[in-house]
């Protein structure tokens, strides 16, 4: 539980529908395509998805919602009973369902139907909201917030509150602490301008002023966040530590949910977006909202799921989907030209690229005294800022086949004048099936060489 009192989540609650399957032919009465069901899973989504994303690791959690009597809001109670406590408004109508129909992993069409009006609420839920210690309003344009508004606008004023907006939903009361519109969002909110950075560091603002927020986050996908706060001209931009490759279905959710806790941990609000969006990313390549481990049982107190920078956790992810792992190393020691060519050839060739660098010591049993340059871990912080990296390892060994072993890389790739026959590595790929490739370096580039002419530099 946090200081002062619970994380309290206040939004509309939808029911999330996936049903995945393959199509390979088209209906003979129509060219549409043909599916064949191969799944179909059930979760709760919007404040539902939010308030189980913020109990993670445990934290109290209370979901102020609208639910009625029918199935699909007996099938939200069901997937939330035990991880948060659910505090109702009656609900006039019935739960709005969102279905997705997806093959190969992609969104083919989304069908929504069903919706209601929420009531007046009760003394449960003012009592709720009086004691939160941090607020979170879950914003889907269905009227949840605006029937608690004047309660919403009394609890700002004492403790932090994070308001995810909608384009069709009421604007946020004043005093909020964060407001995380997505980028579509914060344009449809002011169209009639660009869709430059510097656009959406203006529309963050500007929207700031009219909403008299402390801050606005801008979140824009892949490339992280836009921190504004009202008459500043110095926006920040936290962006993502890489680039996560998955289903982005309720990333939103995941980045207020992580903001809202963060801040009732008593984080800054910088704090609390740079959390967000490492989480958010994190999120998003282990599936997003359709991760079937976020519902399990088993893994309902787990943290968020671990970031790709894991390499045998994304080595895993990745076969687990199908996908083909790449995998080279190297010393690494000063990065040029020839390094950065053969990285971004050997992320082309599959899904992920994994890269295996020497320790210190191996490196200094191999290059000798005065090597490594650059210390194991700085090595690998330059390696892993490169779009086509996707997580590195190390290995204390003087080869990487013990590493390699454990990883089981489907392609193993060199670059230089090697041939594939004399590569140390190619006969234990071969145990498992994978596939040893060299790859052209590029001429007259290597460590060894900029740190002679360096040492002559400096020497002159």
């Amino acid at each position: 539980m946090t200081a002062g009192g619970p994380l309290v989540v206040v939004g509309d609650t939808l029911l999330d529908q996936d049903i995945e399957g393959e199509a390979d032919r088209l209906a003979p009465d129509a060219p549409a395509p043909v599916i064949d069901v191969r799944s179909d899973r059930s979760r709760p989504g919007g404040a539902g998805l939010a308030a189980a994303l913020a109990a993670r690791a445990g934290r109290e959690v209370v979901l102020v919602t609208a639910l009625g009597r029918d199935a699909t809001a007996e099938t939200v109670r069901r997937a939330l009973h035990g991880r948060v406590t659910l505090v109702e408004l009656p609900l006039d109508g019935t739960l709005p369902v969102k279905t997705r129909v997806l093959v190969g992993r992609r969104p083919l069409v989304r069908i929504d139907r069903g919706g209601g009006r929420p009531g007046a609420p009760d003394n449960a839920v003012r009592e709720a909201l009086s004691g939160a210690g941090t607020v979170l309003v879950a914003d889907y344009g269905r009227h949840t917030a605006r029937a608690v508004r004047a309660e919403l606008a009394a609890v700002a004023s004492r403790v932090p509150l994070v308001w995810d907006p909608h384009p069709k939903g009421d604007a946020p009361v004043a005093a909020a602490r964060l407001v995380t519109p997505n980028a579509a969002e914060a344009r449809a909110l002011l169209p009639g301008a660009g869709a430059a950075l510097a656009d959406d560091a203006r529309r963050g603002r500007i929207l700031a002023e009219r909403w008299r927020a402390a801050a606005v986050a801008v979140t824009l996908g892949a490339r992280g966040a836009l921190l504004t706060r009202p008459a500043a001209d110095t926006p920040m931009l936290l962006p993502a530590p890489y680039r996560a490759d998955g289903d982005p279905c309720g990333a939103g959710d995941c980045f207020a949910a992580v903001c809202a806790a963060a801040l009732a941990d008593g984080a800054l609000p910088e704090e609390a977006v740079q959390r967000a969006v490492a989480e958010a990313a994190a999120f998003v390549d282990a599936g997003g909202a359709g991760n079937a481990a976020l519902w399990d049982p088993a893994a309902e107190r787990d943290p968020a799921p671990r970031p790709p920078s894991d390499a045998f956790a994304l080595a895993r992810e990745v076969r687990a989907r199908g996908g083909t792992v790449v995998a080279t190393g190297g010393c690494f020691d000063l990065l040029h030209a020839g390094h950065v060519g053969l990285l971004e050839s050997a992320r082309r060739i599959g899904d992920c690229l994994i890269v295996c660098v020497n320790s210190d010591a191996s490196l200094t049993r191999l290059k000798g005294p005065g090597r490594p340059l650059n210390p194991l871990p700085d090595r690998i912080r330059v390696l892993s800022a490169l779009g086509s990296v996707d997580a590195v390892a190390s290995f204390d060994e003087d080869t990487p086949q013990a590493l390699l072993e454990e990883l089981r890389p489907d392609i193993w790739v060199k670059g230089g004048d090697y041939c594939v026959e004399d590569l140390p590595e190619a006969e234990a790929l071969r145990r498992w099936g994978g596939q040893a490739l060299v790859l052209p370096y590029l001429q007259g580039r290597s460590t060894t060489g900029l740190a002679r002419r360096a040492a002559r530099s400096a020497a002159s």
